[in-house]
């Protein structure tokens, strides 16, 4: 009777033990998602971009149970370079990625800076966005056509803002945009901010005429009316936005920005993979698609050697664009 008893107790024992794994739900840790101790490196400053970008998907990554306690910092300075050559010299860390796009590509270039992309592993490209050309709520113009007319009145006067350095998207935009109106690239007056965060508040106290940034950067403060949206750089309108496309407007201009996601060089393929695989499962999360129609951000994943491939073409593009603008 008591040797029954014992096996019981064991018998239970055994179940306790098994019964967690077999109750999972199929979340990070059963996948293979789960990188303790990840963190997430934005090369520029609060409220900017690739601010907004990280600090979204590691929220929707500990939302959707994929890993915890993702730790975001920023490390801003020389329009996202400064924290490029930190990630670079952090050679086989697998616990570390960066928040990153065109800007840092243009950066690299106008820079000169010692370390590039191509120094890095890629990891995947998450999002494509719109710029929006936008003022002050008590800015004088109210659309973009009356902003051009002074524009070409008087180019040096008339100061536009940007959240990245010469030849990032936020650079490139206004000055396809100055081409198109018929004035000449190199008398654009382009005030560089390290990130939309830096920029906003130089656009609400008036400090630059104008100011280009992304779609999901300023959609809040439109809304709330600080801001008016004159138009928006893409092919078509943005439908949470009651501005134009430039291309409507007059203005031959059609330009998006895109948004990734790159690691240290020197991974094993073992790391490489599990950053990979993490970020594959956030992009089919329903969290993350809930952030991308919020944001107003259009899905444009791709991850591997695509992606260093599409990074090599950025490249190519940027130092075409700006030898076709003079610049």
């Amino acid at each position: 009777m008591r040797l029954r008893t014992s096996l019981n107790l064991l018998a239970a024992a055994v179940l306790v033990l098994a019964g967690p794994p077999l109750l999972t739900t199929g979340g990070g840790t059963e996948s293979g998602t789960q990188i303790p101790g990840l963190r997430f490196m934005v090369p520029n400053s609060p409220g900017g971009g690739y601010d907004i970008t990280a600090r979204t998907a590691a929220k929707n990554a500990e939302d959707a149970g994929l890993t915890h306690n993702i730790e975001v910092f920023n490390l801003p300075g020389a329009g996202g370079t400064v924290g490029l050559s930190r990630l670079v010299s952090e050679h086989g860390n697998g616990k570390l990625a960066m928040s990153m796009g065109l800007g840092v590509v243009g950066a690299v270039r106008s820079n000169h800076a010692p370390k590039t992309l191509a120094d890095t592993t890629p990891i995947a490209r998450l999002t494509e966005e719109q710029d929006v050309v936008v003022v002050a709520k008590d800015s004088p113009y109210r659309t973009v056509d009356e902003l051009i007319d002074a524009w070409k009145d008087d180019p040096g006067k008339l100061p536009v803002g940007g959240g990245s350095s010469p030849g990032g998207p936020d650079h490139l935009a206004p000055m396809l945009m100055a081409r198109a109106a018929g004035i000449a690239p190199k008398q654009v007056n382009y005030i560089p901010f390290d990130g939309g965060g830096e920029l906003l508040a130089s656009i609400l106290g008036n400090k630059v005429a104008f100011g280009v940034s992304g779609v999901g950067e300023y959609l809040d403060q439109i809304k709330a009316g600080e801001l008016r949206v004159l138009a928006v750089t893409g092919p078509e309108r943005v439908d949470e936005l009651d501005a134009p496309t430039l291309r409507e407007s007059g203005y031959d201009v059609s330009f998006t920005n895109w948004r990734g996601i790159v690691a240290p060089p020197g991974l094993s393929d073992a790391e490489r993979d599990k950053l990979t695989g993490l970020v594959r499962e956030l992009h089919g999360s329903p969290e993350w698609r809930a952030s991308l129609r919020q944001n107003g951000w259009d899905d444009a994943f791709l991850t591997g050697e695509k992606f260093g491939a599409f990074l090599d073409a950025q490249d190519e593009r940027v130092v075409s664009v700006l030898k076709e603008l003079g610049l």
